[in-house]
């Protein structure tokens, strides 16, 4: 009995010191060859949020092309090249939905906190990216990085999403051992 007491708590050990080394090395992207969406609403308003989230999912869907894109900079000049369709699509929306401020395309460096999609981290700092400014710009906003393409909002498929855990794995593996 002690046995598998002290087994399961070296197991236990040695999966968190795996998950810090893990943290500790998970691989930093580089800030250079990336261009980020950056949609920023009205205000912080129920009504400008959904606002917000509806231009997201209409500017994404008008976007599907950029993720042919080889590099930041020519995501940026394919999005800069639609910049006059993306406006119209943001506020055609706007205009559904009885919003009467217009939309804005800006492209310049901002500031973005951290941000992890799946291994890729990329670290708080300047990045390139276009800003669609609803309104006054004063409201919460919306972000991906749109090259590499990792703006994700929809699947093209109906079957269920399956998510697996390393460490869960690791640790059944470790039962059994033991059972």
């Amino acid at each position: 009995m002690y046995k598998r007491i002290i087994a399961m708590a070296v197991a236990a050990l040695v999966m968190f010191t795996v998950a810090a080394m893990l943290m500790r090395n998970r691989e930093a992207e580089s800030t250079e060859d990336v261009l980020r969406l950056h949609i920023v609403a009205n205000s912080d308003s129920a009504e400008d949020q959904r606002a917000k989230l509806l231009v997201r999912d209409a500017v994404l869907e008008l976007m599907d092309g950029a993720a042919d894109a080889s590099s930041a900079e020519e995501a940026e000049a394919m999005m800069l090249s639609m910049g006059s369709e993306l406006i119209a699509v943001a506020e055609a929306v706007l205009t559904e939905n009885g919003l009467e401020y217009g939309a804005q395309l800006v492209s310049g460096e901002f500031s973005f906190p951290e941000r992890q999609y799946g291994e890729r981290v990329y670290p708080e700092g300047e990045y390139k990216a276009l800003r669609i400014i609803l309104g006054d710009g004063a409201g919460e906003n919306w972000w991906c990085v749109l090259f590499p393409p990792l703006c994700i909002t929809k699947t093209d498929t109906d079957e269920p999403v399956e998510f697996k855990s390393f460490f869960a794995e690791l640790w059944e593996r470790i039962v059994d051992i033991f059972n």
